[in-house]
């Protein structure tokens, strides 16, 4: 059995939201110089370049990349043999505490009903798995509300198939609009049940945008969805152009015989998140 020191986790935990909300992944900027080299209009074009502007003063500011810092979103993998003194769960949220009060990250937290805040971004959402081996992973998500907001599950009728899927994204999308910041990039999950359907598809959005599924039919799927979505034309912040969407990630489970879940997940393009490895 192998112990990893809460202490250790905690503080990597911090350093993550700090970076995560002022460094812009490398993959989310290739696809931003992409997008200011491709998009086919002037307002499009002008968007990005701001985007990449603000990447930029983040980086070298290290002031938050949106003011909007999310709510705190872990995945971890925790081997089978890693024993964490005190709990992992609570290493991760002492962590994020300390991240979001030192970096002076806001705190979006607060009581559904009430609104009143929570004041230190807690609790943090964690979707904890556990694997094989003696390590430990720890993916972190700065998930903003205005892109969380566009988000939905449908339970479809297996009749439906992919057809249904497709124009049920696509009507998504559309009904969005300008409303999550695009361009943005959609986190979908096929299967599962009514609540491991938006699970996977949040998990989704870790991957490197400018990655392929191993598995080639669910990567041409995400071809397509990316081609129909970006034909709506709704364009960089609502203003119209050819890059309404960055990136398209699929992620399928086994579903009941007589359902068919679908959850869209969509991120805006301040796509923030890291993770460290024990």
């Amino acid at each position: 059995m192998r112990e990893i020191n809460a202490a250790e986790i905690s503080a990597a935990v911090a350093q993550m939201c700090i970076s995560a909300n002022t460094t812009l992944p490398d993959d989310v900027r290739r696809k931003l110089e992409h997008g200011l080299k491709t998009e086919t209009t002037e307002a499009g074009r002008e968007i990005f370049r701001q985007l990449i502007e603000n990447a930029d003063l983040a980086r070298e500011t290290g002031l938050p990349l949106c003011q909007d810092c999310g709510l705190a979103v872990f995945y971890v993998e925790m081997g089978e043999d890693v024993r964490v003194p005190g709990g992992v769960a609570q290493a991760i949220t002492q962590g994020m505490v300390a991240g979001y009060r030192d970096g002076f990250l806001r705190k979006s937290s607060c009581d559904p009903l009430t609104r009143k805040n929570t004041g230190d971004n807690t609790p943090a959402i964690i979707h904890l798995d556990q694997v094989p081996g003696d390590r430990l992973k720890i993916s972190y998500m700065a998930k903003g509300g205005g892109s969380e907001n566009m988000s939905r599950v449908t339970m479809l009728s297996p009749s439906q198939g992919w057809e249904g899927i497709k124009r049920s994204i696509l009507e998504r999308v559309a009904e969005a609009g300008p409303n999550p910041c695009p361009p943005i990039i959609l986190g979908i999950g096929i299967g599962g049940t009514f609540e491991v359907a938006p699970k996977i598809a949040k998990k989704a959005l870790l991957r490197k945008l400018d990655d392929s599924h191993p598995d080639p039919k669910i990567a041409a799927l995400e071809a397509e969805l990316l081609q129909a979505v970006n034909r709506l034309g709704i364009g960089p912040m609502g203003l119209g152009g050819s890059h309404t969407c960055l990136a398209v990630k699929i992620a399928m489970a086994p579903c009941h015989i007589a359902s068919l879940p679908l959850a869209v997940n969509v991120q805006c393009h301040s796509a923030r998140h890291q993770e460290v490895e024990f």
